[in-house]
This record gives C-alpha cells, sequence and structure tokens, in this order.
C-alpha cells in the first residue's frame, strides 16, 4: 500500500471535494450515482465537551428540540414536510460534537437541505417542547440507573475524568438537566452553533460544485457574530486537565449477573498511539473471534458477555474491558480480564493473531463506507475533530503498517493500574472489595 495517496483520490476513485465558504463553513462533497439518495451530516463543533458540568446534558436537550420548530414552521408542519418525500431527518449530540442528519431523493435534497438550515439557523425552541423532552430526558435517565452495564460504565467513567465533561453521560444527570431552561438552550445555540462552526459533508447523486453551490446558496448569507459576545471561547483552554489516579468504585445492585470493568486512560485521536490502541481493541475485545471471548467466554465459561471498547475522543480516551458473569465468579473475572491486558504488555503478538487483528479492523472500516450517509458520516467526522480528509487513508496505512512490538510498546505505555467498576450483587462485591474501594 503505497503512502503517496492524494487526499482526493479517495472511495475508488470517486473524489471528496473540499471548500470553505467566505463565512467559514466547511463543504464536503462526494459523487455516488449507485441509488437516487443523497445524504447530508452536518456537524456543529459543540456537544457534552463543551457543556459546564452544572448543565450537562444542554446538548442532548437542544438537538431533541432542534427539530421541533422554527419561526415559521410548527413540529407538525416539519414532520408533515419531511414525511412527505420519504426524507429522514434527526439530530444528535455525541461528547465531541452535535450532528443534524438528513437523506433523500435527489430531487428533494435541496428542498430538505433549506429546511436543515433553518432548523439549525432559526430554532423557535417552543417551551412545550423543550418540557416533554426534559421529562423523556428524565425518564432515559433514570431508565439507565436500573440497568447494571450502565451504572458501572457511569462510575467508571466519573472516577477516570473527574471535574472534565466526559465524566457525564450525554443525557447529563437528574440535577443537571431538571435546571436547565429554554433560555439556557438559547444561550447555547447562539454561542456555538454559527458557520465557522460548522462542517456539511455531502455525498449521493448530486455533482460536487452542484452541492458546494447548494451549500452556499444556502448558507452564505449567514455571518459570523463580531461582537465580543459572539466570540467562542476556546473549551480545551478551560478544561480542567485528565491524569491517572486508579481507584475501585462499586455500586451493591441485587441482580442476577455481576457487571467487572477495568478501565485506562487512553490516547486521544491525535495521539500518535490511537490507531495501535484500535488495533488492540480490535485484537482484544471485537466479536467472537477476539482474545476476551475465545478465553474468557469459550474456553472457561466465565462470561455472559465479555467485550472491549475504545471511543475516539478529541480530549484523553478511555479504554475499557469488562465481562457479565454469575456474581460467585466476580473475583475470578477480574483476574481474568486483568491477565489478559496484562499480555499484551508482557507478549507480543504472533504474526497470525497480528495479521487477523489488521484484517478485521480494515475490513470493518471497508464495510463502513458503503452507503451515502456513512461516506457523508466519516469525512465529516473526521473534519470536524480537525483531522482532514487525509486521514481516511492515513489510518488505513498506519493501521496495515503497525508492527507487534509496536503494539507492545504501546501496551506498557497505557495498561499499567487500572481503574475498577463493579457492580452486582452483596456476594459478588465482598469478593473483591478492597480497603481502596469508594
Amino acid at each position: 500500500m503505497s503512502v503517496n495517496l492524494s487526499a482526493a483520490q479517495l472511495l475508488e476513485n470517486r473524489q471528496v471535494h473540499r471548500a470553505v465558504l467566505d463565512n467559514g463553513l466547511v463543504v464536503l462533497a462526494v459523487e455516488n450515482s449507485a441509488a437516487d439518495i443523497v445524504s447530508a451530516r452536518i456537524f456543529v463543533r459543540a456537544g457534552g465537551r463543551y457543556e459546564p458540568l452544572e448543565q450537562a446534558g444542554l446538548s442532548h436537550l437542544l438537538t431533541s428540540v432542534l427539530t421541533k420548530g422554527t419561526g415559521n414552521l410548527s413540529s407538525l408542519e416539519i414532520a408533515e414536510r419531511v414525511e412527505s418525500v420519504g426524507a429522514g431527518l434527526g439530530a444528535d449530540a455525541t461528547a465531541d460534537y452535535c450532528l443534524l442528519s438528513l437523506k433523500t431523493v435527489s430531487a428533494d435534497f435541496a428542498e430538505m437541505l433549506e429546511l436543515a438550515a433553518q432548523l439549525l439557523r432559526l430554532p423557535s425552541l417552543p417551551e412545550a417542547e423543550v418540557e416533554l423532552e426534559r421529562r423523556l430526558t428524565l425518564q432515559g435517565i433514570r431508565s439507565m440507573q436500573e440497568q447494571p452495564f450502565s451504572i458501572a460504565q457511569k462510575q467508571l467513567r466519573q472516577a477516570m475524568y473527574q471535574q472534565h465533561p466526559y465524566a457525564l453521560p450525554s443525557l447529563g444527570t437528574e440535577e443537571t438537566v431538571a435546571q436547565l431552561s429554554r433560555e439556557d438552550l438559547q444561550r447555547y445555540h447562539q454561542t456555538y452553533f454559527r458557520p465557522d462552526n460548522f462542517v456539511v459533508s455531502i455525498a449521493g447523486r448530486i455533482a460536487p460544485e452542484d452541492a458546494i453551490a447548494l451549500v452556499d446558496q444556502i448558507f452564505g448569507d449567514w455571518q459570523v457574530p463580531t461582537t465580543p459576545e459572539g466570540k467562542i471561547l476556546l473549551p480545551a483552554l478551560m478544561l480542567p486537565a485528565i491524569t491517572s489516579h486508579p481507584k475501585q468504585v462499586i455500586s451493591t445492585q441485587d441482580t442476577q449477573q455481576a457487571i467487572v470493568m477495568l478501565g485506562y486512560l487512553a490516547a486521544a485521536v491525535h495521539s500518535p498511539e490511537y490507531v495501535a490502541l484500535k488495533l488492540l481493541n480490535t485484537y482484544l475485545g471485537n466479536g467472537l473471534s477476539s482474545r476476551l471471548f475465545v478465553e474468557l467466554r469459550e474456553k472457561r465459561g466465565l462470561a455472559y458477555e465479555v467485550s472491549a471498547f475504545y471511543p475516539t475522543r478529541l480530549d484523553a480516551s478511555q479504554f475499557v474491558v469488562y465481562m457479565g458473569t454469575a456474581p460467585d465468579n466476580a473475583a475470578i473475572a477480574l483476574d481474568g480480564l486483568r491477565q489478559e491486558v496484562e499480555r499484551l504488555c508482557t507478549t507480543q503478538l504472533t504474526p497470525e493473531e497480528l495479521q487477523s487483528a489488521k484484517n478485521k479492523l480494515l475490513g470493518q472500516y471497508a464495510l463502513g463506507k458503503q452507503t451515502n450517509a456513512q461516506i457523508a458520516q466519516i469525512f465529516g467526522w473526521y473534519e470536524i475533530l480537525g483531522l482532514g480528509i487525509e486521514f481516511d487513508q492515513q489510518f488505513q496505512i498506519e493501521a496495515a503498517n503497525v508492527a507487534a512490538e509496536t503494539l507492545q510498546a504501546v501496551a506498557r505505555q497505557h495498561f499499567a493500574e487500572p481503574y475498577v467498576s463493579l457492580v452486582g450483587p452483596a456476594i459478588a462485591i465482598d469478593q473483591v472489595a478492597t480497603p481502596a474501594a469508594s
């Protein structure tokens, strides 16, 4: 695989065209005429990372009501307009960005993009809709408090991230969501929803130059705020440092299984170790052929479920391995998970193991770029994270060239003492609780 690939020569010779409008908005366009569909992903540099801790859930609540009204259209009128042409429209919030997704046949794309622009630029945020979505969010938070996996994940995240916004779930907490007001949503929208904070990524049956011209026609008159109040303070300058202080966190719950999680602070997406950690995650916990599944479930019969995850994050991420197991196996499960992670530090992957992990990672990556929606998503995602469209090829090249000794060195760097999160009945807690537990 050549490392001298042009950033535009992507997707089997279909070019990704990139343009920046006069107001700073970035447009990405890929022509794919295989089907009469156009998908758009409109990214906003906002999300949980940009929320004060006391307003956790702000992004989620805003995106929940974003599509519920403009100055000219009611929630019902918006829904009817979308459904009448069989389009799809929805908004979401993540830790590092907010997103509006759009999918329609090519003939209706201009009309739907115009509607999306109205929703993003001039949402009315009706008070009744805000209250309805707040109640639904609170129900979702309470529901998660009854799920052992969610509890284990929440307390692990809080232990690892402390005062950083990543510590809190995207929905927020009961306390923070209950206090959010329509005025809070308006202020947040006015601060972050501005053209130079947007990436519009389009893929489908539309010529790239036409897609860029259409975005310019619809969004080009949107001016960047010039008042001091309109200038964005860079959140990264205000976020607390994330430092490692491993501890054990436990919750006693009368459940049929115990959830055991080990977490390690891991590299952010811009780190040189990012690709290696993605490969380690694939080898260790991705699918039925993963090391954790084969060793701890198939061979030892310890796990109801066992896996690993390493989310892509702008700031320090977390590398987590977890298992759902019988309560009386909690201590054995904890030791088993720890041993498998430590093995990465002491034993290099064999050539066969390494190649298998690479094939799986790159195969799944390729499968994730098949549809117009997936294509629009991945390139818009890379752009909003500051990686650029070149990262598509860079990621594949780096993954294909990672050596076993590099993976071992990265494992040694990141997998020292873990944070431990345990949720389960008393019999499980008693097995693994230590004086350091909190």
